[in-house]
């Protein structure tokens, strides 16, 4: 894959598909393959959004790099655990969309994910094997993330005794809130609830070990499960992305030392120079976001090509 910083930005997509709905960073069609089965197309882009605001500058290549690590972690997925954890993803291939001419698929070919249609369950399901982020901000006041308790004394982003699930709604705009596991049970029933929470946690400790021994850190990881359209009865099946860099705290192993914010592979630069405008009083975390300079986009493109190469890349021996 050619690194982020030799591809244009793409930053938004406009397919003659039905039902488009835009994210942060992926654009969500209806579609058909040329064979004609219905499926959800996400097309992503090289948006970047911090403190829940898209920036006005993206990131050169970003859409393509988290495409391509979603694919990687999916055929890794389906090979580990076969039938008893199945996903979305049927074809990163542009060229199996039905509807598109050449100049459009072109436009998504590296940035596509075609998948099977699905209910989305409206529950963030998310593994935890470091304290960090908002789990730290609840441990400090509580003790507690998400209704889990943790021993006393733990410093910002030391590792869990026990990779820990903390479920959280999803918000179509803002923040996710952070629940309680019984929280979620009763908003999409416990047998649910159960299954997904397995699930993570086995899908977190499945990417743990495998980035470890590549010289990473997955501190935490977010997905997304959904139940087949048409079919109420079946098992939910894991959808949208997979362990990428924006759904996860990638940190460098060989720099870990809790106690502090650790260095990670995703858009740590960008936060730190919004952080210091906000500081300094020259922007107050609401749209429109500030113009990015370059080194902070150079700099973030780069972390991001890092990750996927250490990702995809053969462990040592």
């Amino acid at each position: 894959m050619e690194p982020a910083e030799a591809t244009s930005t793409l930053m938004s997509t406009d397919l003659p598909l039905p039902n488009r709905r835009g994210g942060k960073v992926r654009d969500v069609y209806d579609g058909t393959t040329t064979d004609g089965r219905d499926v959800v197309v996400l097309a992503a882009t090289d948006r970047l959004s911090a403190f829940d605001v898209v920036m006005p500058r993206g990131i050169p290549g970003k859409g393509r790099v988290l495409t391509a690590v979603a694919a990687f972690w999916f055929a890794k997925i389906s090979d580990h655990f076969g039938d008893a954890l199945p996903h979305h993803l049927l074809s990163t291939e542009a060229d199996d969309l039905a509807g598109l001419d050449d100049a459009q698929r072109d436009l998504i070919r590296g940035r596509v994910m075609i998948g099977r249609r699905t209910d989305v369950v409206p529950i963030e399901c998310v593994a935890r094997g470091y304290l960090a982020g908002s789990g730290w901000k609840e441990y400090q006041q509580t003790g507690r993330v998400c209704g889990v308790e943790l021993p006393s004394g733990l410093r910002l982003c030391d590792r869990l005794p026990e990779p820990i699930f903390t479920p959280a709604t999803k918000a179509d705009e803002g923040h996710d809130e952070n629940i309680t596991f019984d929280q979620a049970c009763d908003l999409v029933g416990g047998e649910l609830m159960q299954t997904l929470r397995d699930c993570t946690l086995y899908l977190y400790r499945f990417g743990h070990e495998h980035a470890a021994r590549r010289g990473i850190l997955l501190a935490d990881t977010k997905f997304e499960f959904g139940v087949p359209v048409g079919d109420a009865s079946a098992d939910p099946i894991l959808i949208d992305e997979a362990m990428t860099p924006d759904s996860s705290r990638f940190w460098p192993a060989d720099r870990y030392e809790p106690g502090h914010d650790q260095p990670s592979f995703d858009k740590q630069f960008v936060r730190n120079y919004l952080e210091a405008l906000v500081a300094e009083g020259m922007w107050d975390k609401q749209a429109p976001g500030p113009a990015l300079p370059d080194d902070v986009v150079a700099q973030t493109a780069a972390l991001y090509d890092e990750a996927l190469r250490r990702l995809m890349a053969d462990a040592p021996s």
